[in-house]
């Protein structure tokens, strides 16, 4: 036994005398890195930061360095300088880590400094995005070795206790969690730029000065526990873990510091969070027209970039993108900094042009527009559109809202936390008038993504029992709205006939969603009148295709017909498919077909002022890809009654000369109008976005020819001109 126990000391002994033979280093991310977890791998040694040749790295070195940096583990890693060629010595080749080791110091390498790559072989890591609770949590980038063993787990902005009810929590104390203890931070050294990276991890886009009396008057009656160490941001990162790590603090022995002040900061919440006296958060948020918008997100603060140039909206190129860029993208829009650049169109693909590309900014641009930019988008697609998901404020939105006996987290029945007489009860929402608009802002508050499905009957999902009582009714949503208790409601005055129970309001969420747009020029080049006999518009008379003064007139008569062809593309991240399986779809005798969707798009000519002229519909008899995109497959082909939906990367055209495809304006004056088409206009179909589901087009018609011209899906672009007389078709 005596001896069994020497061998175990002299093992530990060797072990701890090798651990202490081994060179300390220390590591860190940097480059052109789109997360604050990802970068080119950087090695601090000999007082000289260096990199890491690509040369037999392995996942299991990867592994090794993303835990010595704090997270869980590694998800990839990158050879060939992805993340940009870093500058020095390249300290380490050839590294051999078996995945077990500590330090990426203990990995079998050539010896530092031995190598014989360049910096184009430089190694980048992807890390998960987890951290090891009790790591540090803020990079020791002031390049003192004498601080790895910092042990620092998260942040917290502590409100003083007249504050705690506001929502979201703007001020109070920044305290860091160290050792499974909350510390408060000594103001020594402490500067606005620190307040700016602070507030923009919590989700706001700047900072204020606060009452400095109140804290100090508070300070000076609580014992104080600090951390012992200072902090120093440039103010431009997106996270505080990306700053450096300040000298040690030399505490007084009645535990203060420097002017004996813990560390306050004050953040200015966005516009969409800012409470208001009146109204609260009741009120949705309307966006004013910015120069730069988010589109495809299921989330507030997350979508893909696009700029206004011109008139013109358009896409960024993400050459370049990084956590900087995107973190001017957010706070121009009310967020915070930026919790991730996505590239490689991760939230959809755009239309239209590419704007901006090679985006380089400094961190303190006002827009992104101010940054410099290459306006050159050569060899740019829309595959490599770029996204933000911007930080936000917490606003507790999730913890009054649950779905209730679902198959899966992401469905079941709608229930909320509401007050009455006095205490919070949960309940139900009346499904009379609920749909797909209302079912998409519940799965946004829940952070479940895009709502798939609409339910007015649950009796299939036994939600809890004790919450059957309908709470909530007569919800009406726009589609901005974060939370159900900001949409038009009865408030507390529920009218609901159906009931709760079997009739109360369900959802079913997903991550993803298609998006489809429609092609304006395509529209405008394609336009032209034609004359038709009404012998030859017998089948488009029963489908009510012509206007209602067309079923009193003879077969010799004729219809003025504005034609036109319609190119619909789904730009979105999944396949669009009909609401109802096949078994109930609608035939139809006289043109022999299935309409899995009565009503796909309404076609309107309006007055200036909006009103009606004339209008008709088109049946979706056939959704299928007549295109798509080079390297993307056709999956819907409706011939022999097959599947119908459109692919992403696909599109779907209806030809100028099928039935049903115009407006009849046989009895429209001439005038000016504005032509319309709207796609999905009941909102049968989920889609991540429904503001582009819209196109308008000026156009002239003097009672002989017709021109059409300013085209444009959502938003304004730039303006053409098309003339064509009945009988022509404009090529293009």
């Amino acid at each position: 036994m005596v001896e069994i126990k020497l061998r175990c000391f002299l093992l530990a002994l060797v072990q701890a005398q090798s651990e202490s033979q081994q060179p300390k280093i220390q590591l860190r991310l940097a480059g052109n890195k789109r997360k604050h977890y990802e970068g080119r791998l950087e090695v601090f040694y000999n007082n000289e930061w260096g990199t890491i040749c690509d040369d037999d790295f392995s996942i299991l070195a990867a592994q090794v360095a993303c835990r010595e940096l704090g997270f869980l583990g590694a998800v990839s890693w990158s050879p060939s300088a992805k993340f940009g060629q870093g500058e020095g010595r390249i300290w380490l080749d050839n590294v051999h880590c078996t995945g077990r080791e500590k330090s990426l110091a203990e990995c079998p390498s050539n010896g530092f400094g031995v190598s014989d790559c360049r910096h184009s072989e430089d190694v980048g890591v992807i890390c998960n995005q987890k951290r090891i609770p009790g790591h540090r949590f803020i990079n020791t980038m002031n390049n003192n070795v004498e601080t790895l063993e910092e042990r620092v787990e998260e942040i917290r902005i502590r409100p003083i206790s007249s504050h705690l009810k506001r929502i979201p929590v703007t001020e109070g104390y920044v305290e860091i969690k160290e050792r499974g203890k909350w510390r408060q931070i000594c103001d020594e050294e402490w500067t606005p730029l620190n307040n700016r990276v602070v507030c923009g991890m919590y989700g706001f886009p700047g900072e204020k000065n606060y009452n400095n009396k109140v804290y100090k008057s508070l300070s000076m009656r609580k014992k104080k526990n600090y951390w012992g160490f200072s902090v120093n941001c440039t103010g431009n990162e997106a996270h505080l873990s990306s700053c450096r790590l300040g000298k040690p603090l030399e505490l007084k022995r009645n535990g203060t510091c420097g002017r004996g002040l813990p560390v306050v900061v004050s953040c200015v919440p966005g516009r969409a969070f800012a409470p208001s006296s009146s109204t609260g958060f009741r009120k949705a948020y309307r966006p004013e027209q910015p120069l730069v918008r988010l589109r495809g997100g299921s989330n507030i603060g997350e979508g893909r970039v696009e700029v206004l140039k011109n008139g013109v909206w358009g896409t960024v190129c993400d050459d370049n993108w990084n956590l900087r860029a995107a973190t001017i993208v957010c706070r121009e829009l009310g967020f915070g900094s930026a919790k991730e650049a996505l590239t490689g169109a991760k939230l959809g693909q755009g239309m239209g042009p590419v704007h901006m590309n090679e985006v380089e900014c400094s961190g303190f641009e006002k827009s992104l527009t101010d940054c410099y930019f290459n306006n050159d988008a050569l060899g740019c697609s829309h595959e490599e559109d770029a996204a933000v998901r911007c930080n936000i404020p917490a606003m507790g939105f999730q913890k009054r809202i649950r779905l209730s006996g679902g198959r899966n987290p992401y469905e079941g029945r709608v229930e909320v936390l509401t007050e009455k007489n006095g205490s919070l009860v949960w309940g139900t929402v009346c499904s009379e008038n609920w749909g797909m608009v209302e079912a998409m802002v519940v799965c946004r508050q829940l952070g479940l993504g895009f709502a798939s499905y609409a339910f007015q009957e649950t009796w299939y999902w036994a939600g809890d029992a004790s919450a059957d009582n309908v709470v909530m009714s007569g919800v009406r949503c726009s589609g901005t709205e974060m939370s159900l208790p900001q949409c038009l409601h009865h408030g507390k005055h529920i009218s609901c006939p159906k009931g709760g129970g079997r009739f109360a309001a369900g959802v079913s969420c997903s991550d993803s969603a298609p998006d489809l747009v429609l092609n304006a020029q395509l529209v405008e080049h394609t336009t032209y009148l034609e004359d038709r006999p009404m012998y030859a518009l017998q089948c488009a008379l029963e489908e009510n295709c012509l206007s209602s003064t067309a079923k009193k007139n003879d077969h010799s008569s004729y219809r003025r017909l504005l034609r036109f062809s319609s190119q619909i593309h789904n730009v979105g991240r999944s396949d669009f498919r009909p609401k109802l399986g096949y078994h109930a779809w609608t035939w139809h005798e006289c043109h022999r077909h299935y309409h899995s969707m009565e009503v796909f798009t309404h076609y309107d000519l309006l007055s200036l002022n909006g009103t009606k002229v004339a209008e008709g519909h088109k049946a979706s008899f056939c959704l299928e890809d007549t295109q798509c995109d080079e390297g993307i497959q056709k999956r819907y082909v409706c011939a022999n009654f097959g599947e119908q939906g459109i692919t992403v990367g696909c599109w779907d055209t209806y030809r100028h000369d099928i039935d049903c495809q115009w407006i009849d304006i046989t009895d429209v004056k001439p005038g000016d109008y504005i032509f319309q088409v709207v796609i999905n206009p009941n909102y049968d179909v989920a889609e991540s976005d429904y503001s582009n589901n819209i196109m308008k087009c000026k156009c002239r018609y003097d009672g002989y020819r017709i021109w059409m011209y300013h085209c444009h899906t959502g938003e304004l672009q730039k303006k053409n001109c098309v003339e064509v007389l009945p009988g022509q078709f404009k090529s293009h």
